[in-house]
């Protein structure tokens, strides 16, 4: 299926046409197999949670799929797209697994925010409907009152919601978030869920990496879950999941990838 742009949000029940495929995917990370022939299925107005115990492979299938990773095996479409032919990153929202706002560079939210929209704007110069894109990125995320405040001021569940108002300043069609909750407090956690609601609502695809669905766990259309590389559980949410999604977790985060592919998403 050829790649389409889309200029309209409109609200959209979950169909079976997929914004993102991920078949027979294998990686390896020096000598050892990371993913070892995962299937992975996004249909359009989706909601997907990525669930397993630490070095199950979740991060790495998330980060093959924005070309990150690269394959040693399968293949990755995005809306229709192989990987290697995809260019309209603006159609995606990216948020990376634990990471500051700014990277240690001085700057506001606002500042920070409007770097989302660089995959919409490239070169050219922000205009109203982009500005008002970013105004309204900051306001989902309830800290319109913050924008001009220097990112280095912010709590830890501050900044993931900057990083989620980044990704969504372009407007995405398909959000991609690797452990949105991790580190952040109740009161975040709530506004995370109440911002991803809001999107859900309006039609926007999402494949999320969780270790414990918490407040999420009504928007949860279906659940992948992976152990040692291989997918186990493709269906609704596995039940009473604790505090954590599956048993052998010890919060040691993400594989570090060489040569990852230009995307234009921010990381």
């Amino acid at each position: 299926m050829p790649e389409r742009e889309s200029t309209t949000h409109e609200p959209v029940a979950a169909t079976r046409e997929p914004v993102i495929a991920l078949r027979g995917a294998t990686a390896t990370l020096g000598a050892r197999p990371v993913l070892r022939g995962v299937d992975l299925t996004v249909h359009r107005g989706e909601v997907v949670a990525l669930l397993g115990a630490n070095g199950s492979g979740k991060s790495t299938a998330v980060r093959s799929v924005i070309g990150q990773v690269p394959l040693t095996g399968g293949t990755v479409e995005l809306f229709g797209t192989e990987l290697r032919r995809f260019r309209r990153w603006g159609r995606i929202g990216y948020v990376p697994q634990r990471t500051t706002a700014a990277g240690g560079v001085p700057a506001t939210i606002r500042e920070v925010v409007a770097s989302g929209r660089l995959s919409r704007t490239g070169l050219r110069w922000p205009g109203k409907a982009d500005r008002a894109a970013v105004d309204r990125a900051i306001a989902l995320v309830g800290l319109a009152d913050r924008a001009k405040d220097s990112v280095s001021a912010l709590s830890g569940g501050q900044h993931q919601r900057v990083l989620i108002a980044r990704a969504l300043a372009s407007e995405p069609e398909l959000l991609i978030m690797d452990e949105p909750m991790a580190g952040v407090d109740l009161a975040s956690q709530e506004i995370l869920a109440s911002t991803l609601r809001e999107q859900v609502a309006v039609g926007t695809s999402v494949l999320l990496v969780l270790h414990e669905l918490g407040p999420l766990e009504p928007l949860i259309d279906r659940a992948v879950v992976l152990r040692d590389g291989c997918v186990t559980h493709d269906g609704p949410p596995p039940e009473a999941l604790g505090q954590h999604a599956l048993p052998g977790h010890d919060h040691v985060h993400p594989h570090a990838a060489a040569e990852p592919v230009r995307t234009g998403l921010l990381t």
